[in-house]
């Protein structure tokens, strides 16, 4: 072995690039102890700065979140800003930064538009004259498209969506990041440190498969210090549109969210039916306001929402 390969961390390691990194009490007997100690402090970055500079007029930023991949999580992000959106005075922004699977320019009907440069950064795209999205997506030759980057190319895209797109002044960002607790969420804590986070938002599906994960989420925002806003279970019941019969396509064999809520304190914001309109307007790129507001699982929206907004004290 290499004098300089890390092997395994103790359980409570401060991690590398702090003050106390091979100076805590846990760094005793540890065998990166001087490989962590000679590295030092990490150098502060000078980009946090200009994004907290650049989100100045941003009054609220909230990270949508799942544990698990295919739980809604992009769909609820779209719909959670088109539901604030038919508010006109309230200004909402969407950034996508799902850099493997952005799905928010088909969601919001805006596919193969592109990135616009203008002398204050990049614009985003305006859906309506309130609601505004930026992804990932915009930058790639095609829908089709799949994006082969390691860790630190991605990072740099993730500051550079942060720091050069010109939003002006929003009420609401809302943040899609993809699935899990991985590098993309590491990086957008970090650079929005000074900026400052309202909290997160956490999807899940009621099944057991869903939740395990979500307490996995949990634990991340907790060791970053993010406040965890609360939870919401897509995909919860299946309505027929005919008979208007109820029944359960994912069984909550362990308590579902509701269990799950006692369990972490994370407070339960709603629950969504799984409904066909859903899927018809992501895939047209429509508003499910605009066209089914008398929907279930529309109201259901409207309920979250002004949770949400109750949480965050956004008028």
């Amino acid at each position: 072995m290499s004098s300089m390969e890390i092997t395994d961390a103790p359980e409570n390691c401060p991690g590398t690039g702090t003050e106390d990194s091979g100076k805590a009490a846990a760094c005793n007997g540890c065998p990166n102890q001087k490989i962590c100690a000679a590295a030092g402090p990490a150098k502060p970055d000078p980009d946090v700065k200009l994004i907290a500079e650049r989100l100045s007029d941003v009054k609220h930023k909230i990270l949508v979140l799942s544990g698990k991949g295919g739980v809604g999580k992009s769909t609820v992000t779209a719909n959670l800003a088109r539901c604030i959106a038919t508010k006109p005075e309230l200004n909402v922004g969407i950034l996508d930064i799902d850099l493997c699977g952005p799905s928010q320019p088909r969601i919001m009907g805006c596919e193969g538009e592109g990135v616009h440069q203008s002398g204050s950064g990049w614009s985003p795209i305006f859906i309506e004259d309130n609601l505004s999205i930026m992804s990932a997506g915009f930058l790639l030759p095609s829908p089709d498209a799949a994006v082969i980057w390691r860790g630190p190319k991605k990072n740099g895209l993730i500051k550079q969506l942060l720091r050069d797109v010109d939003w002006g002044a929003l009420d609401l960002l809302l943040i899609d990041t993809p699935p899990g607790t991985s590098d993309e969420h590491l990086s957008i804590t970090q650079f929005l440190a000074e900026a400052g986070i309202d909290g997160a938002v956490i999807v899940t599906t009621p099944q057991e498969i869903s939740l395990q994960d979500v307490r996995k989420e949990i634990n991340f925002c907790r060791k970053v210090n993010l406040p965890v806003l609360g939870i919401i279970e897509n995909m919860s019941l299946f309505t027929c549109p005919k008979c208007h019969m109820s029944s359960v396509i994912f069984p909550t064999s362990s308590g579902g969210a509701d269990k799950l809520t006692h369990q972490t304190g994370a407070p339960l914001l709603g629950r969504l039916p799984l409904d066909p309109l859903v899927g018809k307007s992501c895939d047209e790129g429509s508003s499910l306001f605009a066209e089914f507001p008398d929907s279930k699982v529309a109201q259901e929206y409207c309920k979250i929402t002004s949770t949400l907004a109750d949480i965050i004290k956004m008028t």
